[in-house]
């Protein structure tokens, strides 16, 4: 099952639990507070060098960093990432 670290003021952590449930996806989510230095432990960093939310554990000990991949990952072959590359590039935009 995949595992979403993130906050849940963070909008990049949103919209990245907006897509699962979108899509259905089932997740667990590991709530992580920033503002109490949780990213910034040696743990967290392990996972994530740049220390940053949100982080999507793929399979275990397999991250994925930055909302914007984590969302192009997790909607691959859905009706919500065209095929068609104008599109598609209009979304990356």
């Amino acid at each position: 099952m995949l595992k979403l670290y993130d906050i849940l003021p963070s909008g990049n952590s949103y919209k990245v639990r907006l897509l699962l449930s979108q899509l259905a996806i089932p997740y667990e989510r590991v709530a992580v507070d920033i503002l109490k230095g949780e990213t910034r432990t040696p743990a967290f960093l392990a996972k994530n060098p740049n220390g940053r939310i949100p982080l999507l554990e793929v399979t275990p000990q397999v991250y994925l960093s930055e909302s914007n991949a984590i969302m192009i990952y997790l909607a691959k072959d859905s009706a919500l990432l065209p095929r068609d590359p104008w599109h598609y590039a209009q979304i990356l935009q």
